[in-house]
């Protein structure tokens, strides 16, 4: 009989060098994230001086999210021979040149075209980097592991997006994406000086080690679900805030950030509790998120409670990412690479369908309904994630149920 391939245990290599590669891995992160959202902090800057409108501006974003969809796994396929330290190193270098690229273009089209290159680029990052960043410890610690790589991402929303809005403001909004390239030139070389070449006992073409299509596939609709909610609020969070709370601008900012930070401690309690109760991990925080954004539209009128409300979905959002991560990983029926390229592929979806939803609501319904149809979206998702447990209960054997 032949031996199932699993992912085995690497060494325990807890070294400075490690957890500096993860530190660079997590700012790559960072990066990228705030490059994918950047222009919806930047969308009068740059419309005036390309000369398109607001709307159009906003559509750099939506395009960029389609790329990543359609490209993650082709080209993680594509790339799978090629050595992490590598590829990782080469992508980077390609989100450099397409970035400065973005800051010298004349017209729109030319920044649209520059945009598709780094999302490609984002495409296959997010493919590779959570094997790669797992397989840099021993499997025990993976949820905390992976919740240093996605505070990188959490960052962005808190630090990114702000901070690239307000040099984009002060100097112009090409100086943001030098910024963004200057800062990964040094983290292009972070990588390539720290990341090893080879990961011991990480096989990416093993399969999890508890490998199961049917769990599998039931993840990537609980992702699917779960995001295409969480989006078909957030994408119009400030017309909520605005004209159903009643806050002001200033205060609608504030809230964003209240969010952002909620969402740090998602991370750090999804990496936590995912190493300790997986199942509990993924449902706990899909349940949070359904209840907030149905709140959110028994509350409207109460703003103390619908800030908090708000926050909850940052952290729940942020906490389930970081589980899910991990449970895909554990439960991966192939390739290690190509599942985790099937989750970014999920979320993108989920990101590109809940803004679409999410217009559509906004216009016939108001701000409360993307609330609404949101937290049904999650719901549905939380009655799948309860099902998981029971997928990886194995039937007991017919002479084991004669007796003992």
């Amino acid at each position: 009989m032949l031996a199932t391939a699993t992912v085995t245990a690497p060494a325990t290599r807890t070294t400075l060098r490690a957890w500096g590669a993860l530190l660079a891995l997590s700012a790559a992160a960072f990066l990228f994230v705030t490059t994918e959202t950047l222009p919806i902090g930047l969308l009068q800057p740059i419309g005036a001086d390309l000369g398109a409108s607001d709307s159009t501006v906003g559509l750099l974003v939506t395009y960029y999210g389609l790329v990543v969809v359609f490209t993650s796994l082709p080209l993680t396929q594509l790339t799978r021979a090629m050595p992490r330290r590598t590829l990782l190193t080469v992508v980077l270098a390609v989100f450099v040149v397409s970035t400065i690229a973005s800051a010298v273009v004349d017209s729109y089209a030319m920044l649209l075209c520059a945009r598709v290159v780094t999302a490609a680029s984002q495409a296959l990052f997010w493919s590779v980097v959570v094997p790669t960043a797992a397989g840099l410890f021993r499997p025990e610690i993976r949820g905390r592991v992976l919740a240093v790589l996605f505070a990188g991402s959490s960052l962005a929303a808190v630090v990114g997006v702000p901070a690239g809005t307000w040099l984009g403001q002060q100097m112009g909004w090409r100086a943001a994406f030098v910024g963004l390239a200057s800062a990964a030139l040094l983290t292009m070389i972070a990588v390539a000086v720290l990341l090893p070449n080879a990961q011991p006992g990480w096989d990416e073409d093993a399969r999890g080690p508890q490998a199961d299509v049917r769990r599998y596939v039931l993840l990537i609709l609980v992702i699917s679900l779960v995001v295409t909610g969480a989006f078909t609020f957030f994408t119009y969070v400030s017309p909520y805030l605005t004209d159903v709370v009643l806050l002001s601008p200033a205060m609608v900012s504030a809230a964003l950030l209240l969010r952002g930070l909620a969402g740090l401690v998602g991370v750090v309690v999804g990496g936590a509790l995912v190493d300790r109760r997986p199942n509990l991990a993924v449902a706990l925080p899909v349940g949070v998120q359904a209840v907030a954004l149905l709140g959110l539209r028994v509350f409207a009128d109460n703003p103390a409670v619908a800030l908090t409300l708000v926050a909850l979905t940052g952290l729940a959002f942020a906490a389930l990412t970081t589980a899910l991560a991990t449970r895909v990983l554990a439960v991966a029926p192939g390739n290690i690479a190509l599942a985790a390229s099937g989750v970014s592929t999920a979320v993108n979806v989920g990101i590109t369908l809940g803004a679409l939803f999410g217009s559509n609501l906004l216009a016939a319904f108001g701000p409360q309904s993307t609330a609404v149809v949101g937290g049904l979206l999650t719901l549905a998702g939380f009655i799948l994630a309860l099902g998981e447990p029971l997928l990886s209960r194995q039937p007991r054997p017919a002479n084991a149920r004669l007796g003992r």
